[in-house]
């Protein structure tokens, strides 16, 4: 049994909570709260990792890897990597970077276009596609990656869920519909970013 406090509460969701796991810096336990309305993002998140991880060639460098189910004190939690800098250091999302103006645009536009060519790829499914769902580890003192900490998968079960699983063609089309989703999330804080607006989040 692992006993989370609220001084490991990280972030905050919509539906679930991630800690700092006390035992490994390195990691991070997602816990679903307690409600009745959800649509178990831990379960759907599980499920298409076990899935994608049969891969052999499966390339993890630009998602965090999950460890599976651990028992805490605020119920079943579910463990992935923590994303860190090369210092050591938390990493912080992109849209941090983004509405801080830290990163030039045509950085920027590198960083996204290496995403982009990942997921397409190893036909990666990215369908939460919030700029808070993207951290921005530095790599090295002057150099930066892109890497998905959550939102991979599906938003709940279904007949869309199982296609996405048995259907490259469905996939592919997928893929690029969410990106252009992404897209124009990231347009939109870029322009907030010009307009000398604060940063959604602290991450």
């Amino acid at each position: 049994m692992i006993t989370l406090t609220k001084s490991l509460l990280i972030a905050k969701g919509g539906e679930r909570d991630c800690y700092l796991h006390p035992e490994d810096n390195t990691k991070v336990i997602k816990i679903v709260h307690k409600t009745e309305e959800h649509n178990n993002q831990n379960e759907l998140e599980y499920s298409y990792m076990k899935y994608i991880k049969k891969r052999k060639d499966l390339d993890l460098s630009q998602i965090t890897d999950c460890y599976g189910y651990v028992s805490t004190n605020l119920g079943k939690g579910l463990v992935f990597d923590r994303v860190l800098d090369f210092d050591g250091t938390a990493s912080k999302s992109f849209r941090y970077y983004l509405a801080n103006k830290i990163i030039p645009l045509d950085e920027q536009e590198l960083l996204i276009t290496e995403l982009k060519n990942y997921l397409e790829e190893n036909l990666i499914l990215f369908v939460d596609t919030s700029l808070t769902n993207i951290f921005c580890p530095k790599i090295s003192k002057d150099s930066y990656k892109l890497i998905i900490v959550d939102g991979l998968g599906a938003k709940r079960t279904g007949i869309k869920f199982t296609l996405y699983k048995i259907s490259k063609a469905y996939t592919k089309y997928k893929i690029k519909r969410q990106w252009d989703k992404f897209m124009k999330m990231y347009e939109k804080d870029v322009k907030r970013a010009k307009l000398g607006k604060r940063p959604f989040t602290r991450l």
